[in-house]
């Protein structure tokens, strides 16, 4: 039997438009329909607006606890840059493909480009 693998983590840095990395209630609900898409479970989460800067841009972070692990998102509108990282257990099944799709969704939905993306192998 081969040794178990614990699961597939995804660190990313994407830029994307400064007006999509705002809004944190858009982002709660698309994050909310991604969970249900893919058959994940929340148990927790955490959202946080920060204050409009000068340029009137205010980000966010948000950290979703799932009974898998996690993801988050921290964004700096100001310079329209975005981390994201999501990881998930194996321990029902092999979730690569999940966390890959999450990834790539969350990518479309904020109209990202991926600037920086790490996979790690757990």
């Amino acid at each position: 039997m081969p040794p178990y693998s614990p699961g597939l983590h995804i660190l990313a840095t994407f830029t994307a438009p400064p007006l999509s990395l705002c809004d944190a209630e858009a982002c709660r609900a698309f994050f909310d329909t991604q969970v249900v898409a893919f058959g994940l479970e929340k148990v927790g989460e955490a959202y946080h607006s920060f204050p409009a800067d000068t340029s009137g841009a205010g980000g966010f972070t948000a950290v979703l606890a799932l009974t898998e692990s996690h993801l988050s998102i921290h964004t700096w509108p100001e310079h329209g840059l975005a981390t994201f990282d999501v990881f998930l257990s194996n321990f029902r099944r092999d979730n690569a493909a999940t966390v890959r799709g999450i990834y790539a969704a969350t990518l479309a939905f904020f109209g990202g480009t991926e600037q920086a993306k790490t996979e790690v192998r757990r």
